[in-house]
C-alpha cells in the first residue's frame, strides 16, 4: 500500500508539471564575457524543500557539475525574497521554506563560464568566448530532489547577442529578434539538448537517411574558420550513410553535429541522443594535420547515439531511471560504452574518407605503441581504470603511463579489434563485429530511448553471433595484469607492431597539433616544443633511469639549446654511439643527466604480416 501512495503521489506530481511545466530563462547576451543569466520559476507547495543543481552529467562519467561557477544566487517567492542554506553534506542540494500561499519559487543566479579553455573536463570546462558560446542546459537548471528526470517539464528559453545565430536539436517553438523559446520537454531532454551559438555560424544540410534529417551546426572564432573543404563535406555524408549501414537504424528525430572552432574553449566531444558538443581547434577543417588528428571526433560522438545514449550500461543511467543527477555512477562497463565507441570511430573515419587506410594504420600503431610500453600494466588491470574513471579524467599528465589513464578509450580499440578479427575468422568471414552492433544496437528505429545491458547480456549477444567463450575472453583482458598490450587483433588481423627511425605523417601531424615533441618509443619523454617543458616522463624509460621528471624544462641538448630540431637529431646520433647530455632546469636549479640510450630514433609502424590474410583493410572497406 505505501509503495503504491508514493506511485500516486509521484503520477500527480508529473501531471502537474506536465501542466505547470518549469520555466527557465537564460539571458546569454553578456556571453562574451562569460556570464549568463539565468531566470527559473519552479512550481512549489508551502513548506521546506529541497532543490537540487546537476552533479552526475550523463557523458561525463564523473561528479564534475559545475556548481561552483554557479554564483548571485537569490530565492523569492511573491516578491519577497526567501534565505537558503546549502546542505553540509550535499553541496549540490539547496534547502528552502517556501512560504504559505505559495505556489512557486522564483529563483535568479549567474552561471560563470571559465576562462581560456581552463575549470576543468566537459560541463565543466571553459564554453565561452568573445565570438561564440556553447549553452549546455545543466549549467543552468535546478531541480526537486527526488523527482523523475524523465517526466519532470521544463519549458526553456533564452537571449542570445545581436546578429549571432544557434544551433540545436532542441525544438523550436518560436523566435525572433535573439529571443528563443523551445517546446516543453522533460528534464532529461533538455540537459541531453545543448545549443552552440556564435557570431561566426553556418549549418550545412548532410541530408536525410531512414526519414532523419542531419545538420552540421558550426560555430567559430572566424569566418574564415568555416571554409569547409568539399571532400570534408562528402565524407561527413558518408558518416550518414556508413552508420546507417553499420546500425540499421535511428534513436533520434533528427540529429545536429554541434561543432565548436576556438582554441579558447575545452576541447573535447560529449555525445547526447539527438546532438553531440564536438570542440576542438580553430583550424580544425582549414588545416590538414589538424583535420587528420582529430577526424573520428564526429565518428566518434556520433557513434554514442546508439552505443551509450540507446544502449547504456546499466550503471551509467544517472537521471530518469535510477533517480536524478544526483544518482552516482557506475563506470565498470566503460571498456563497452567508451572502449567500443573508440573502436568504431576507428573505423569508421576511413570507411566515409575522414582518413585513408595509411592513416588508419599508422593511428593503431601509434595507440597500440603507448600501451605496450606503458609500465602501469603492471599493477592496474584495464577494469580499474573504468572503475576509477571519476578519479583518472581529472589526473596529471605527470608518470601518465605509470597511473595509467582512462586507458578504457584506447584498449578499447585493441579489444574489440581482436574480437572483431576473432568473429571473421571463427566465421571464415561470413560475420563480424558490424553484425552484432546491428543486432545489438540497432532496429527498430526509435525516437531518443534507453535500454540499460549488462556484462551478461554482451556476452549473449556475441554468442548470438559467433559462438565462443566471451566471458573468458574479456574477463581476461579485463581483470588481468600483463608487461604487454593484448595486439591479437593486429598480428590476426594480418599486420605487425614494428618501429623505425621515421616518424610517419600521422605521427608528424600528431606532434604538429599538440604542439609535442614525442619521444616515448626512444628515449622516453614528451617535450613541449615551445619552451621545452617536459610533460612526462615513462617510468623505468631510459630519461627516467638518467634522474629526468617531468615538469622540469629541457634547457640544452648536448650543450646546445633545446629545439626539436636539435633533440630529434642528438637522440639519433645515439645509435652511431654518440653521448646524450640533457641540461635540465628545476625551480632555480640546472642539472645535466647523462642518458644511458643507443638506439636511436624510434617510431611505431604497421608491418604487413602476409602469413595471415589482411582483415585490417577488410574491417575498414567503406559498406555504404
Amino acid at each position: 500500500m505505501f509503495r503504491r501512495l508514493l506511485l500516486l503521489v509521484a503520477f500527480a506530481a508529473a501531471s502537474l508539471s506536465a501542466q505547470n511545466p518549469i520555466r527557465v530563462r537564460v539571458d546569454a547576451t553578456e556571453a562574451p564575457q562569460r556570464i549568463f543569466h539565468v531566470q527559473m520559476t519552479i512550481p512549489a507547495a508551502a513548506g521546506a524543500t529541497t532543490l537540487m543543481y546537476p552533479e552526475w552529467i550523463p557523458g561525463d562519467h564523473s561528479p564534475d557539475g559545475p556548481v561552483v561557477q554557479m554564483v548571485g544566487l537569490f530565492f523569492s517567492a511573491g516578491g519577497t525574497t526567501i534565505p537558503w542554506r546549502r546542505d553540509d553534506i550535499d553541496m549540490f542540494a539547496y534547502h528552502v521554506d517556501v512560504p504559505a500561499g505559495s505556489a512557486a519559487l522564483d529563483v535568479r543566479f549567474d552561471f560563470l563560464s571559465p576562462p581560456e579553455a581552463g575549470g576543468g573536463e566537459f560541463s565543466s570546462g571553459s564554453s565561452a568566448t568573445s565570438e561564440l558560446a556553447v549553452l549546455e542546459w545543466n549549467q543552468f537548471v535546478l531541480y526537486p530532489k527526488g523527482a523523475n528526470p524523465d517526466t519532470l517539464q521544463y519549458q526553456a528559453a533564452m537571449r542570445l547577442p545581436d546578429r549571432w545565430s544557434y544551433g540545436t536539436a532542441l525544438p523550436v517553438a518560436h523566435a525572433s529578434a535573439g529571443e528563443v523559446e523551445f517546446q516543453p520537454c522533460s528534464l532529461t531532454t533538455l540537459i541531453d539538448s545543448p545549443v552552440s551559438a556564435g557570431r561566426h555560424y553556418r549549418t550545412i544540410d548532410l541530408g536525410v537517411a531512414q526519414g532523419r534529417a542531419h545538420f552540421l551546426d558550426i560555430a567559430a572564432d572566424s569566418d574564415r574558420a568555416l571554409e569547409i573543404e568539399p571532400a570534408t563535406e562528402a565524407a561527413y555524408k558518408n558518416l550518414v550513410a556508413e552508420t546507417g549501414a553499420l546500425f540499421g537504424a535511428r534513436h533520434y528525430r533528427d540529429y545536429h553535429f554541434l561543432l565548436t572552432l576556438s582554441d579558447h574553449v575545452a576541447h573535447f566531444g560529449l555525445e547526447h541522443h539527438e546532438s553531440s558538443d564536438d570542440r576542438t581547434g580553430e583550424r580544425f577543417l582549414i588545416d590538414e594535420a589538424a583535420r587528420s588528428v582529430d577526424a573520428p571526433l564526429l565518428p566518434h560522438e556520433f557513434t554514442h547515439s546508439w552505443n551509450g545514449k540507446y544502449h547504456r550500461p546499466e550503471g551509467l543511467t544517472s537521471g530518469g531511471h535510477d533517480g536524478g543527477y544526483d544518482t552516482p555512477m557506475k563506470g565498470d562497463l566503460l571498456w563497452v560504452y567508451e572502449g567500443l565507441t573508440e573502436y568504431l570511430d576507428q573505423i569508421l573515419t576511413p570507411r566515409t574518407g575522414l582518413w585513408g587506410a595509411e592513416e588508419f594504420r599508422d593511428s593503431l600503431a601509434l595507440t597500440a605503441a603507448a600501451l605496450d610500453v606503458e609500465s602501469g600494466r603492471r599493477w592496474r588491470p584495464l577494469e580499474d581504470t573504468a572503475v576509477a574513471a571519476q578519479l583518472l579524467y581529472t589526473a596529471g599528465d605527470d608518470y601518465a603511463d605509470y597511473r595509467r589513464s582512462v586507458d578504457f578509450y584506447p584498449e578499447g580499440i585493441l579489444i574489440w579489434l581482436e574480437a572483431d578479427v576473432t568473429i571473421r575468422r571463427l566465421s571464415n568471414g561470413a560475420r563480424s563485429l558490424d553484425d552484432f552492433c546491428g543486432a545489438f544496437e540497432g532496429p527498430p528505429s526509435t525516437g531518443p530511448a534507453m535500454k540499460t545491458y549488462r556484462f551478461e547480456d554482451i556476452v549473449a549477444a556475441l554468442n548470438a553471433i559467433q559462438p565462443y567463450d566471451w566471458a573468458a575472453f574479456f574477463h581476461q583482458r579485463l581483470e588481468s595484469v600483463a608487461p604487454h598490450a593484448p595486439l591479437g587483433g593486429i598480428e590476426n588481423g594480418g599486420w605487425k607492431l614494428t618501429y623505425d627511425g621515421t616518424r610517419s605523417d600521422y605521427y608528424k601531424n600528431t606532434e604538429e597539433v599538440r604542439k609535442m615533441v614525442d619521444m616515448t618509443f626512444s628515449i622516453g619523454l614528451k617535450v613541449k616544443e615551445d619552451d621545452g617543458t617536459i610533460v612526462d616522463v615513462n617510468y623505468g624509460s631510459p630519461a627516467q633511469k638518467a634522474g629526468i621528471s617531468p615538469s622540469v624544462k629541457l634547457i640544452a641538448v648536448n650543450g646546445r639549446q633545446f629545439t626539436p630540431v636539435v633533440l630529434r637529431e642528438a637522440v639519433r646520433a645515439t645509435a652511431n654511439g654518440k653521448p646524450l647530455e640533457l641540461m635540465i632546469k628545476t625551480g632555480e636549479f640546472y642539472e645535466t643527466h647523462r642518458v644511458d640510450y643507443q638506439g636511436g630514433e624510434r617510431y611505431p609502424h604497421l608491418t604487413r604480416e602476409t602469413s595471415a590474410p589482411d582483415l585490417l583493410t577488410k574491417i575498414i572497406a567503406p559498406r555504404r
